[in-house]
Parts: C-alpha cells; structure tokens; sequence
C-alpha cells in the first residue's frame, strides 16, 4: 500500500470516526429583527459531551420558521412564516454545511409555519396557519421545488373566540408508510386525514376525513410512535396531550387518552408547543410556554402515558425542541431567551439532566438533525 493511499484510508477513517462521534444541526428563526437573527443557523453537536458548536450563519432567509431535510440528506426545505404570499424554499446542503439556495415557491396560503417531507423525498407538504389550508408540491431530481399540485382549504370555526376564528392548520405529518398525511388544525379542532395519491401529487380526503378534538383543544403538533402503531397530538389552547390508536390500513385515530401538560396547581397562562417521542418509543415529551417547562412521560404497551417530571431549568418559551437520532440528548430552542439548551436524556426514566451546554441563538424555532 503507498503512503498516498495510506494517508487517504486514515482520512476516511477520521472522517468517519468524526460522523460518528458527532452530528449537524440546523436551526430556524424569525427573522423580525435582523440585529438578533438574519436566518437560518448550523451548528454541530458533540455525542461525547454533548457540547454543541458555537451556531454560524448558513443562510439568510426571511422568517424560516420550520425545517425539514430531504431523506438523502442532500437538500432541505424551510418555510418563510410571512404575511398573505407565504412561501417554501429549497437549499442544497453544501459539503462544508452552508445552504445554497435552488429556488423558492409559493405556498398558496398565508403564513406557513410547518414543512414536511415524504419518505421517498419526491414530494414536500405545507401546513398554512394563517389561511388554514394544506399544500403539497413536487420535489425534482435535483432537490428543487416544482409548483404547487394540491391545495385543500379548512373549513369551520372553534369556540376560543381569540384563537378560532376560523381554520389554523399548524402542521402536517405523514404516515410511517407514506399512504396518509394528516394536518392538525387549531382553528378547528380537528386532525385532518388525507390519502397521499403519489402519482397524481395530490392530498384525497380520507373516509373519515378527520379525528375530532374537545371543543377549544387547539391541536398543534402530531407525531407517531415508532412502531406505527399509536400517534399523538398536543393541544395548544387547553393544555393537553391525547393518544390515538392509529389503524395503517384505514388512517383512522381512535382516541384512547387525553391528559393534561401542566402541574394541578398550575395559575398562570400558558399554550403548548412541540411534541416528540422518544426513539426507544418509551417516552414522550411536550413543551409548556407559560410555564417554561418540558413535560415528560412514560408510554406503556397500550399507548397510554403516565407523568414522570417537569424539566424547567433555564427554559424560556420552549417553542420547540427535538432529541438527536440516538437518543442521548434533547435540545430545546428558547424563543425569548435566544438560546438553545442541551440536555441528556436518562435511558431508564426518560427524565431530562441539565448538561450545563447552551449556545445563543436569536429567536430559535426549530431543531433539526442531518443524519450522518
């Protein structure tokens, strides 16, 4: 073997030793004041310590509120959360972590706050809060976005005469099989189903069309236990987590628990954000602003949770947060605050351990991972 190619082989190998001991991590802002963010941020977590890296700049975008990554790992799309002419970008990921842009597309409704992708990372889905409606548009080859296909305007009201005026779709999630999508609407009350015709690019309305929430629950986010078999949807407006049996065949959500984020005692004003489950499927996680907490529970065999704690320390309006692929660490991203807080994840209780780690970060709202 010649020096070269020795020289090359140990490259390779710390390069991989390097994937391996740490992760990328992309971070989304609202950009209303400049001065404090300009967009969207990387950083790189330390799997070993759990340090995170002092955020850069990866590119300046108006308002990318939500993110999400292509499946390849090759692209990402973010949402410009802005007025009445919403938008979706898609960047190429860059070798060195930079985002380039490839180009932007409407988003057919005002003030898109969540973005998904499918699976086989040929289509990406809007969730339009201002609007209430759900958009669908084709990704090509090459990781940009084709026009919108699909639109589907919400219908209704709720009896939160703030908050549900009308129709609020705050995210869209698919189906770990891709056969399903389904939209959670504050504005009414409902998680809308829908078909996802791959070859149409279109969203169908399912038979039913849709999991009913108490009157005034403001669903917010959704997420699926990771084996398939249960699903969850945190409610904004009423404080509340509730677990649904999921049917794969059909789409539907059979209600089989509702419970609250909050401590009995608990005074003060607060709205929900974010939900997440565990990668080992048992624990679950959902964040209170107001009270400055992540709640956390247990998931047992049925889908059913059990409270285990409140983690509050140095939390501050955790609009979102997320757990990196191998469970080890949460971060949360404090919007009032301007910071991101790591913590480590205990494998028996599920409880969250301040690890002390925190970077500044200007009006973070989302958390995402570039799987090595």
């Amino acid at each position: 073997m010649t020096i070269k190619t020795l020289a090359v082989t140990a490259l390779s190998l710390a390069a991989m030793s390097a994937s391996a001991d740490s992760i990328s991590v992309y971070l989304g802002t609202y950009t209303w004041d400049t001065a404090v963010s300009k967009g969207i941020y990387r950083s790189t977590l330390d799997l070993g310590t759990g340090r995170l890296s002092e955020p850069v700049l990866a590119a300046e975008a108006v308002n990318p509120a939500f993110l999400e990554i292509h499946p390849n790992g090759k692209f990402l799309y973010a949402v410009s959360e802005s007025g009445k002419a919403g938008a979706v970008s898609a960047y190429a990921i860059e070798p060195d972590g930079g985002l380039r842009l490839l180009n932007q597309q409407p988003s057919q409704g005002a003030g898109p706050c969540h973005v998904n992708v499918n699976s086989k990372g040929t289509q990406v889905l809007v969730a339009n809060y201002g609007s209430g409606s759900a958009t669908l548009l084709p990704i090509k080859p090459d990781g940009s976005l084709a026009p919108p296909t699909c639109s589907i305007q919400h219908e209704g009201s709720g009896p939160n005469a703030a908050r549900q005026k009308g129709p609020h779709a705050h995210s869209v999630n698919l189906s770990p099989d891709d056969r399903f999508a389904f939209v959670a609407d504050l504005g009414i009350d409902k998680v809308m189903i829908y078909r996802l015709d791959i070859d149409r690019d279109a969203l169908v309305p399912n038979n039913p069309p849709f999991a009913q929430l108490k009157p005034g629950a403001g669903p917010r986010h959704f997420t699926f236990h990771p084996g398939g078999r249960f699903a969850y949807v945190i409610n904004e407006l009423d404080c509340t987590i509730t677990a649904f049996a999921y049917n794969p065949r059909s789409g539907v959500l059979t209600e089989i628990q509702t419970v609250g984020t909050l401590p009995p005692d608990w005074k003060g004003s607060n709205t929900c954000a974010e939900i997440r489950v565990h990668p080992n499927g048992r624990f679950l996680y959902g964040s209170n602003r107001g009270h400055d907490s992540v709640a956390v529970y247990t998931i047992d065999g049925a889908g059913k949770l059990t409270f285990v704690e409140h983690e509050t320390a140095d939390i501050k309006t955790p609009r979102n947060f997320n757990i990196e692929p191998s469970g080890k660490y949460c971060l949360v991203a404090n919007q009032d605050a301007n910071t991101v807080l790591v913590f480590r994840i205990n494998p028996q209780t599920g409880d969250l351990e301040p690890t002390g780690n925190k970077v500044s970060v200007g009006r973070c709202v989302c958390i995402r991972f570039l799987k090595p």
